[in-house]
């Protein structure tokens, strides 16, 4: 508890009336800095300066209302009836557990007490004193959430299960905004967001949430509200340095970051605006996992060479996906030959065909053909794939990681409850992202621009979001291609390895030597690294779009999509006494723009159009101890049929501050963009394809059938080719859940908050990935031939997916102390055999944290210690291990309030441990900053 003494003076001039005042807080003596007072009912209104003193010039005739607001305070209204009035005001600080507001949970303010679903906030106080490098990052602090790290800036979010390196099944606002790139999915970590200075708060949905948000969100929702320019205004500074690559762990010296904000906002009567930039740069962290791995079979096999394996292909290693069977190519060379003689034939006589035995006669006088021919007759050519030599991430990717972000606010309120708000939000960053291969982000951009009219009851929005994939490119395409324009492989790079592979052993030398002896000489003159002739072609290719045709041939991305959204809600319960009513729809088109380099649109405009709405019932019975909440949503994609998803929960109030919370809720996915339209050769022979059946019918997959990867691994290790299976492709559908939850939050005398939940989920059509693979004859023979094609796209299960979990969070409050600790677990019950399983999540997480906002003299801390279980993970990039692994982030800070600033010190991985998140991404190693943190200057 908080008292606050304000003293009131009074004087007079004109029709003018002065207040003047001092705000301290009582228990400690400290003078307040930056607390609102503003007159209620008015936009007239000022904040404390670095004394704690106030002075606010007001034309109202009393009795006036003042209401003073604070970070970490709640809420309160002083009367003032009389000049010289001397008036003591008792604050209850927000730091009381179980006292804060949240919105995203019902759509509308209440207790968190009093959700009906599970939830987390985290206000600015927590952020501002968040051990992690930014608020962003701290989320991984939250129970139940699950990060996968792409890159230092590149953070994908989850909970309960189904992790991946671009999250599909959960949804992320800011200030309302749908924050997805169109063309990606999902969101791009925070490089289209905000700034700590400007967050107002953050919540946490985890679970299914499409009945009160639509599409996505089957596994969470995170709903990012920024500070409006009313109630924080006054330019805000952050001046943030910080170090990583300690102790040269990846190869690399220690290197700086540098991580600068700035906002102002300020208010003028009725208007008000808000200005934000920020910018932050630093040498990312590298993945160099260079073990072997078949991405084909998902089989890992002992290596870190070609010393090792012939057909090595290292898991950071590109352009080693190519391969071939040195049998297979030498044939596929003689064929070659021999056409060449067929058409010189025809060319000479006329077109007449050569006689029986001419072709074969004259291949034996060909010198080029006679290594391949005696190196097949006397088995100098083994039965071995062999792949091309790769080059490592380093080589091929941007790891100077840069974000900058601008935002510009305009507000403007008719009266005290109707508000207009133009927005724009724009943010570009350079970043390695991992999908089906590593991307690099070169300057990938997006923006969101939107207006919107607010009101006590309503609100009404359209927004824009504009993706723009600026030089990003495919950095495994790139090093394929890097290959193949030094020494195409068909033609030069293979002849040339088994042309010299079958002289060494013709010279008595053993497969192996031969072998590595055979590579040399194929790569002598290879594009190396750091080389004029490396770098040009590496340029030519970045440059040039994928595809074929002028210009194209290259790794580069050509995506424009933008997505436009249009929604309203409307709150009926001041009408309507005997219950509360929300009701909303919502309208949204992505306009698919890829240039053909993502998707199938080369030759065609794709757009595709969703619509729905929403109804919500809440109603409280039995004296306010339940609380009854009904809600349903109908939503509608072009290409798939509507459906409805209902929630139904319930608040049972046991004892006061002690409720428990039932909840059955229905969530479902809408296959993305990329699941219905992508069309993407990531190699030589492999294409990414969307689910829907113009997608099959363009590569004749009703027809000529293409088999599954688990049969064909099967009938590569037994040469049965009874276990082979063909994939017969059925309707396309969205996936959808069922959520059942149990939960109870309790606060035990004031001090000592539990939370806790259990949750069951069954998915049914879950989106999965599918690789197959499509002989060029459809018969099995046809699979070895080099001209089989494989195809990874996506179908729906047909069997039930089902997890179970929950989790236990405890918050212990005394005095500054505050104590925290959380653990949840997760599992997969029912996982399909023949598809991905990507549930990739650890099945115990751990979360220990302890903090003091003011351990002595204005001197606070907080640390926190984080660690998760070992367990498999599966992707379409890699699959592998991922480690257990513990971390641990502090920082202490200083707050000087006549200066409106706070230093902080601190670190996340203090110990610079390694670890990583998901297999085949980079390591994490620590990160130490300094910063210094001014808010609230110029403010009046």
């Amino acid at each position: 508890m908080l008292c606050t003494t304000v003293m009131l003076q009074y004087a007079s001039a004109q029709q003018n009336s002065t207040l003047q005042g001092t705000v301290t807080n009582k228990t400690t003596g400290e003078k307040l800095v930056g607390v609102s007072v503003a007159v209620k009912g008015t936009n007239t209104g000022t904040v404390t300066d670095g004394e704690g003193q106030f002075k606010l010039t007001v034309s109202q005739p009393f009795p006036i209302t003042l209401t003073f607001s604070y970070v970490g305070f709640k809420t309160q209204d002083l009367v003032v009836t009389n000049a010289g009035q001397t008036i003591e005001v008792a604050l209850v600080s927000t730091q009381i557990l179980g006292q804060e507001v949240v919105v995203s949970a019902s759509r509308v303010s209440q207790s968190i007490m009093e959700s009906p679903v599970s939830i987390e906030k985290i206000n600015t106080q927590a952020i501002r004193e968040t051990p992690a490098m930014s608020f962003y990052n701290s989320l991984q602090n939250i129970k139940g959430v699950e990060f996968s790290t792409q890159s230092l800036t590149f953070n994908s979010v989850t909970t309960r299960g189904f992790n991946s390196n671009g999250n599909t099944r959960f949804n992320q606002f800011v200030d309302g905004m749908d924050n997805q790139a169109p063309g990606l999915n999902f969101s791009v970590g925070n490089i289209l967001g905000m700034s700590d200075l400007d967050v107002e708060s953050v919540e946490l949905l985890p679970g299914a949430s499409s009945a009160l948000y639509g599409a996505g969100g089957t596994n969470g929702t995170l709903i990012m509200t920024s500070k409006n320019p009313y109630d924080y205004q006054g330019l805000s500074l952050q001046l943030k340095g910080g170090i990583n690559h300690v102790g040269k762990k990846q190869g690399v010296g220690t290197s700086f970051i540098p991580d600068l904000s700035a906002r102002y906002a300020k208010a003028f009567g009725k208007f008000a605006f808000k200005v934000g930039v920020s910018y932050m740069q630093a040498n990312d962290w590298r993945a160099q996992d260079s073990s072997n791995i078949n991405r084909l079979f998902l089989k890992n096999i002992p290596g870190y060479s070609h010393k090792d394996d012939p057909n090595y292909d290292g898991i950071n290693v590109y352009g080693d996906e190519i391969n071939a069977n040195l049998q297979d190519a030498a044939n596929g060379i003689l064929n070659a030959m021999r056409q060449q003689i067929i058409a010189q034939y025809q060319q000479a006589n006329g077109g007449a065909n050569p006689p029986p035995g001419y072709v074969d006669a004259a291949l034996q006088t060909l010198p080029q053909a006679q290594p391949f021919l005696l190196g097949l007759q006397n088995g100098l050519i083994p039965d071995t794939v062999v792949s091309r030599t790769g080059y490592n991430e380093s080589d091929v990717v941007d790891y100077d990681t840069r974000i900058l972000r601008a935002n510009l606010a305009l507000h403007y309120r008719f009266t005290n409850t109707l508000e207009l708000i133009l927005q724009g939000n724009w943010g570009r960053g350079t970043s390695v992202y991992t999908g089906a291969d590593r991307y690099s982000l070169s300057d990938f951009n997006m923006g969101q621009y939107k207006v919107e009219l607010r009101g006590k009851n309503f609100y009404v929005r359209g927004y824009t979001t504009q993706e723009r994939s600026g030089d990003s490119y495919n950095a495994t395409a790139l090093s394929s291609l890097m290959n193949e324009t030094w020494s195409p492989s068909a033609s030069e790079w293979y002849p040339t390895f088994i042309g010299n592979l079958v002289g060494a052993r013709a010279q008595g030398q053993d497969l192996s030597t031969a072998l590595l002896y055979a590579r040399s000489q194929a790569d002598a003159n290879r594009y190396l690294p750091g080389t004029p002739e490396f770098e040009a072609a590496k340029k030519d290719l970045t440059n040039r779009y994928i595809g074929v045709g002028a210009g194209r041939g290259g790794a580069k991305f050509n995506d424009k999509t933008n997505m436009y959204h249009y929604e309203g809600m409307y709150n009926f319960s001041d009408a309507i006494k005997i219950f509360d009513l929300q009701v909303g729809a919502s309208y949204r088109r992505y306009d698919l723009n890829s240039d053909g380099t993502i998707f199938d649109d080369a030759n065609q405009d794709i757009k595709i159009d969703e619509y729905g709405g929403f109804l919500q019932v809440h109603k409280k019975l039995a004296q306010d101890k339940i609380s009854l909440t009904g809600s349903v949503r109908y939503d509608k994609n072009e290409n798939f049929t509507g459906r409805f998803t209902p929630r139904l929960a319930a608040v049972f109030t046991v004892a006061p501050e002690n409720n428990i919370r039932l909840s059955y809720q229905t969530g479902f996915r809408n296959p993305t963009t990329q699941n219905q339209y992508i069309d993407l050769l990531v190699r030589a022979n492999t294409r990414l394809i969307g689910g829907l059946q113009s997608m099959l019918e363009k590569y004749d997959l009703y027809n000529n059938k293409g088999y599954t990867q688990a049969s064909v691994q099967q009938f590569q290790l037994t040469g049965d080719p009874s276990v082979l299976k063909q994939h017969t492709f059925a309707k396309f559908k969205p996936e959808s859940v069922s959520a059942y939850e149990i939960g109870y939050r309790g606060l035990i005398n004031k001090r000592l908050l539990i939370d806790a939940y259990y949750y069951y989920n069954r998915y049914k059509n879950f989106v999965s990935t599918l690789n197959i693979i499509q002989s060029p004859d459809g018969t099995p023979m046809g699979l070895a031939s080099s001209d089989a094609k494989i195809f990874s796209t996506v179908v729906n299960s047909t069997n039930e997916v089902k997890t179970h979990g929950g989790a236990i969070g405890l918050d212990y409050v005394v005095n500054t102390w505050t104590f925290s600790t959380n653990t949840s677990f997760n599992t997969i019950v029912d996982k399909s055999t023949e598809l991905y399983n990507d549930f990739n999540t650890p099945k115990w997480r751990f979360n220990l944290g302890v903090g003091n906002r003011n351990v002595y003299k204005n001197i606070g801390f907080n640390i926190n210690f984080r660690w998760q279980d070992t367990y498999r993970w599966t992707s379409t990039f890699a699959v592998g291990d991922v480690p257990a692994f513990s971390t641990l982030d502090a920082q202490v800070n200083y707050k000087i309030p006549s200066a409106k600033a706070m230093v902080k010190i601190g670190g996340s991985n203090v110990l610079n441990h390694q670890y990583i998140t998901s297999f085949g991404n980079p390591s994490i190693g620590a990160v130490y900053y300094a910063s210094i943190t001014f808010e609230g200057l110029l403010a009046k």
